[in-house]
């Protein structure tokens, strides 16, 4: 399995770095052209799915030709570029230099948009997902960003198109938060250390309510304080969860 992943992840690899490699002369035609010429090359390569090329000549736009006529549409699409390319560190930066030049522009809730998706992506960790390998337990702060951004789209532009899927992407996010939370909470009992497994699943119930985890939350919160010796608090516990789970086996 182990085998397989790295030589899947070495042939994707070589496949990303010849996609996004030039040749000199690419380079030079590239600085010969006007930006009409540029501008219709990038669009071309975006409708051919061909985005490595379509940021070259994109990238070329933006550097020689700042104040040229397609100027935020060449910005727009190098954002999306970036994130076809699965270029998180680019299309953030991009899209962060976009809402500073452009708080006012008609498509910033786009923008918005597209910062959530960035960062949606770079949580997703390709090759895990690939092997179907569960990595929840890793480092959650893209899928917060990520949460982040589409709550600001959602409480900022709540007529935007983009707003039912971003809230339907926030709940996907919500899951997979709490879903760490109780990781962590798990750890500490693990460790014994039943206050702060008290504490990091009641933030599961308060932060991230009527998800999947709410149970095991409890459940963690029960142990918690029965260990602790906190027996009004274990029976609080266990009160919700016999309205709310009332075949748990705890409850038995």
């Amino acid at each position: 399995m182990h085998n397989f992943a790295k030589g899947a992840a070495i042939a994707l690899l070589s496949l990303a770095l010849t996609a996004c490699s030039s040749k000199p002369e690419d380079d030079i035609e590239l600085s010969k052209s006007s930006p009409e010429v540029l501008y219709s090359q990038a669009r071309t390569s975006m409708e051919l799915g061909n985005y490595s090329k379509a940021v070259r000549s994109l990238e070329a736009l933006d550097s020689r030709y700042p104040f040229g006529p397609h100027k935020t549409q060449v910005q727009l699409d190098l954002i999306y570029a970036y994130y076809k390319l699965d270029d998180a560190a680019s299309g953030i930066a991009n899209i962060d230099r976009f809402i500073r030049l452009n708080p006012t522009h008609k498509d910033i809730d786009y923008v918005y948009y597209m910062r959530g998706l960035v960062n949606m992506q770079s949580d997703n960790y390709m090759f895990h997902d690939m092997l179907n390998i569960d990595r929840t337990d890793r480092d959650p702060k893209a899928a917060q960003d990520a949460f982040n951004d589409f709550d600001r789209l959602i409480k900022q532009y709540p007529n935007s198109k983009y707003a039912a899927d971003a809230q339907k992407r926030m709940q996907f996010l919500k899951n997979r938060l709490a879903k760490y939370a109780i990781t962590v909470a798990e750890y500490y009992i693990k460790m014994n250390a039943w206050s702060a497994a008290a504490v990091r699943a009641q933030t599961v119930l308060e932060t991230y309510p009527g998800t999947p985890s709410t149970e095991r939350a409890l459940e963690i919160m029960a142990t918690a304080y029965d260990e602790l010796g906190q027996q009004k608090l274990k029976d609080h516990v266990l009160m919700v969860m016999q309205s709310n789970f009332p075949n748990n086996d705890m409850l038995k």
